[in-house]
């Protein structure tokens, strides 16, 4: 008989789950706290990892509006001179899948359709807010005082998890002292000033990363990252920089910031409309994700700094592997046997990218000791962008968990 499957969340990892969950036959009922079945924020990047899980799961890279990433550009953001560029326009052949930037909200779209298309689709319950969770005898209380049972339940609710603190009790979030403006353009009004059209044509297609030379240590890490959305129709910026002042005006911050930039870069700047400033958080990697009947993904398992852009990456991988582990089962006394199993898939792999995302690319000889902990054997330490691209987007978590279940 299905499993009963209660998420917490209809973010991505919430989104994902529910779709590869009722794909192996499961009844998926979402709990998503807020009014509205959407997602918000600006684009993120898809790395092969996490395209290909998706792809596995049925998404449609058209309907998403994804554009590809063929280069990574890293330049001296205060002179416009290229440091390096990594050609990403082999991914497909090299890692069986492309890299592509998306925006949040044609991604959030995309698995909100797999998850309900067709007869039996997932169930999205909006406005309901969790406010307990039972691992041992598997409910939910929401706030409205009602409570639901199921024989197994994800918490895909982010960074502030309200479920992690049954898992982990000691896991709260620090502030990083960083935080990211984040905002985005229309191509069209980018390539009306004259500067902007210089610029569109000067970059390489992909993602462009302009770093500030004085950004010595982690503390001081100031950046910019710029790539295309929505088919190439939407220019998307993120900046990196010690945390903003709680009040006052974002784009004058994020001018004072980044205002020591080439005067091209701070035209483009300029040009911005609505910025939005988010503090960054970390936790310390957490020594399980599951308890009784409750399991932890996404952000409420493994929260991750930007700096390696495999964030959603993760949170694909974790919701694509927890469906594909728990196919077949159809006894709730199978699941502890099969979480078992998850954690030992997921928790050392997204441990080792959740550690390299605290640093940027060639900077990942800061926590080479940290990760040591958590290799595992045929996995090589990246001392380099080009191995850490190799390591975090040369994975396929499905054909991971099609090994494993073979060998039961």
């Amino acid at each position: 008989m299905p499993l009963k499957v209660i998420i917490i969340g209809a973010g991505i990892a919430g989104l994902t789950a529910a779709v590869s969950l009722r794909r192996s036959g499961h009844f998926v009922e979402v709990l998503e706290r807020s009014a509205f079945a959407g997602e918000v924020g600006a684009a993120i990047n898809l790395a092969p990892n996490g395209t290909a899980t998706l792809m596995g799961l049925g998404f449609d890279i058209e309907r998403a509006r994804g554009v590809p990433v063929k280069n990574w550009d890293t330049v001296d953001g205060t002179n416009l001179n290229r440091i390096a560029c990594q050609d990403l326009s082999t991914s497909v052949k090299r890692f069986g899948a492309p890299f592509l930037s998306v925006h949040r909200v044609d991604l959030h779209d995309e698995l909100l359709r797999l998850a309900q298309e067709g007869p039996g689709g997932v169930t999205l319950q909006l406005s309901s807010s969790v406010f307990e969770v039972s691992p041992e005898e598997g409910f939910v209380l929401l706030a409205d005082g009602s409570v639901k049972y199921a024989d197994l339940i994800v918490a895909a609710d982010g960074l502030h998890s309200v479920a992690r603190p049954a898992v982990a009790s000691l896991a709260s979030p620090r502030d990083t002292k960083l935080s990211a403006f984040r905002f985005l353009l229309p191509t069209d009004k980018v390539r009306e000033h004259p500067v902007g059209q210089e610029l569109l044509s000067w970059k390489v297609p992909g993602a462009l990363l302009l770093g500030d030379p004085g950004s010595v240590t982690q503390e001081e890490e100031r950046h910019l990252m710029w790539y295309s959305c929505r088919g190439g129709t939407v220019e998307n910026f993120v900046g990196i920089h010690p945390t903003c002042l709680e009040s006052g005006d974002h784009k004058d911050q994020m001018l004072q910031q980044f205002g020591h930039f080439d005067p091209k870069v701070v035209e483009i700047l300029k040009l911005a409309e609505d910025v939005k400033c988010w503090p960054l958080f970390e936790t310390s990697p957490l020594a399980r994700w599951t308890t009784g009947k409750l399991v932890l993904i996404g952000d409420a398992a493994h929260p991750m700094l930007p700096f390696g852009g495999q964030g959603s990456n993760q949170a694909i991988e974790d919701g694509g592997a927890l469906g594909l582990l728990l196919a077949g089962v159809d006894e709730p006394t199978e699941i502890p046997h099969r979480l078992e199993l998850f954690e030992r898939l997921r928790m050392r792999r997204a441990t080792r990218v959740q550690i390299l995302s605290s640093v940027r690319a060639n900077r990942e000889a800061m926590v080479k000791e940290r990760v040591q902990e958590f290799m595992e054997d045929g996995v090589i330490f990246p001392e380099s962008f080009q191995t850490r691209i190799a390591h975090d987007a040369g994975y396929n978590v499905l054909k991971e968990c099609e090994r494993i279940l073979r060998s039961l």
